[in-house]
This record gives structure tokens, C-alpha cells and sequence, in this order.
């Protein structure tokens, strides 16, 4: 991996281990949301009570652990840059008395594993941060047994994820921010219909394929909603970081008066839309 490649994984390593507190203490909320994605994730798989599984970034959790309430047999990795987030991961599957779920540190650009070590890998909202994506589908392609299957889910475009695209909208009328570097990890990486599946097709995988997934996520109210977005939206954060106690304050207002404009029943609803990408390795 290049210097450039490298210093972005140390950055993200840094940020979400600086974020795993915010993500241990919505962990329930974060993942009720994320759980559509990662059920479609495990139905792409069709996990065996037997199955060897890799869970790549999988922060708190999951899919890895339910993959491995399936593969009771089996046997589940759940690696991550960040161990901070993986020390809740392994506090999870302890209290579901899970003892086929173990976690390790690593970068999905370089996975430490022999080739063909596994039936399965997952990786739910991870794929667009990777400093390099071919390299990482290259080495998920590498670390899958034949005949193994992959499955990973990325956001869609961005008019069709309010629940972020909310508080960035007024972020950008308060703050100049510099236009997205082409190609630099980000939310909206990966939303382009087929852009993942080509990058697996280079990679040797077959049998591509993709649905979306449409919905909306039940944040309560306007302040859990901020609450949230401050605590484990690290890019979000980091913009936050450099605005004065004005502007912070001028965008708090407006993101109030934004996402009550979009409440159902008293309740803020959002929409999200992500796509779920699975292959097979011949």
C-alpha cells in the first residue's frame, strides 16, 4: 500500500476508535437501523451450520453475529481496524453466548489469513471506506474457499439517504466546505448501480448480483437525531470541529427545523436506500 493509501487507513483507524464509545452507546439504535442490511446480507450468504465466516468491519458486531448464531458449527472472525470497536463487538457475542465468534484486528486491504480459509465473508458498510476497494475485493476473493460467497451492502445516492444527507445539506450553507476528492473514501463511494459488482467481477468473483434496499429509519425526535449525528457521525463531526460557536449554533437550529419538517405522528422518520452486492468465487 502506497503512503497516501496508508495514511488515510491510519486516520480512519484513529477516527473510529475515537468514535467507539458514541457507537457502543447507540449500539442498539445503530444496529436496529443497519438491520435490514445485514439480514439481506445473511439471505445473499445462506449460511450453513458449518460455515467458516469472515466478518469484515464489523465495528459492534454485526453481521458477524448473527452469521454466527446460524453457523453453529462453524466458526466466525469479526476483524476491524479499530480494536476499540471490537471490544464491544466481543462483549456482544459474550452476552448472547456466542463461542464461535472471536475478533482480530485487521485492515481488509492486506487480511491475514491463508488463502481459501473461508465459506463465507460479510462486510455491511464497510466497502466504501477501504483506502483501496479492488485491493480489498482482490484479498476477499483470495481469502474465499471456491465455491464461497460474499455479500456486502454500501449506500445508495444521496437524495435517497435524508438521515445524512439532512444535517450535510445545512452544514453546506453555513460552512465552505471543499469539494469531494474523486475517488477518497466517503459515504457515497460506492451508490452507482453496478459499481461494486464490476470491481468483484475483476477481482475473479462470478455470479454478481444486487437489490436495493428502501426505507426509513424512526429516530424519535429532532434532538436524538442530533444526539446521534455528534456521537458516531465522525464526518460529520470533523466539519463540526472547525465551525465557530455561531455557525454551530446557526446549524443545530436549522437541522431541528429540517428534520421536524419531516416527522410522521411526532416522529422523526427518515429515509435511507442502500444496495446490497453478493458474488460467487467460482
Amino acid at each position: 500500500m502506497n503512503e497516501q493509501l496508508e495514511q488515510i487507513r491510519n486516520q480512519q483507524e484513529q477516527s473510529w476508535n475515537r468514535f467507539s464509545p458514541g457507537w457502543r452507546k447507540w449500539d442498539n439504535f445503530n444496529m436496529a437501523f443497519l438491520r435490514p442490511m445485514g439480514d439481506a446480507i445473511v439471505k445473499h450468504l445462506d449460511v450453513q451450520p458449518v460455515d467458516v465466516a469472515l466478518d469484515i468491519a464489523t465495528g459492534t458486531g454485526e453481521p458477524g453475529l448473527t452469521i454466527a448464531a446460524i453457523a453453529t458449527q462453524g466458526h466466525v472472525t469479526g476483524t476491524d481496524l479499530a480494536a476499540n470497536m471490537l471490544e464491544t463487538a466481543a462483549a456482544n457475542a459474550s452476552r448472547l453466548g456466542l463461542t464461535n465468534y472471536t475478533t482480530q484486528v485487521a485492515d481488509a486491504c492486506a487480511l491475514p489469513f491463508n488463502d481459501q480459509s473461508f465459506d463465507k465473508v460479510s462486510c455491511r458498510m464497510g466497502f466504501m471506506f477501504f483506502p483501496d476497494m479492488q485491493i480489498a475485493a482482490n484479498e476477499i476473493f483470495r481469502v474465499l474457499k471456491p465455491g464461497g460467497r460474499f455479500a456486502t451492502s454500501v449506500w445508495g445516492s444521496p437524495e435517497h439517504n435524508f438521515w445524512i444527507s439532512a444535517i450535510m445539506s445545512v452544514i453546506g450553507r453555513h460552512i465552505q466546505l471543499p469539494p469531494p476528492v474523486p475517488g477518497a473514501p466517503g459515504m457515497f463511494r460506492c451508490g452507482k448501480p453496478g459499481f461494486i459488482a464490476d470491481m468483484l467481477i475483476n477481482a475473479g468473483f462470478s455470479n454478481a448480483g444486487e437489490e436495493v434496499i428502501n426505507d426509513k429509519v424512526d429516530y424519535g425526535d429532532a434532538d436524538a437525531y442530533w444526539q446521534n449525528m455528534m456521537e458516531v457521525a465522525a464526518p460529520i463531526v470533523a466539519i463540526m470541529d472547525k465551525a465557530d460557536a455561531e455557525a454551530k449554533a446557526a446549524i443545530k437550529r436549522d437541522v431541528y427545523e429540517l428534520v421536524n419538517s419531516h416527522a410522521v405522528g411526532g416522529k422523526v422518520l427518515l429515509e435511507f436506500e442502500a444496495r446490497i452486492i453478493y458474488a460467487e468465487k467460482p
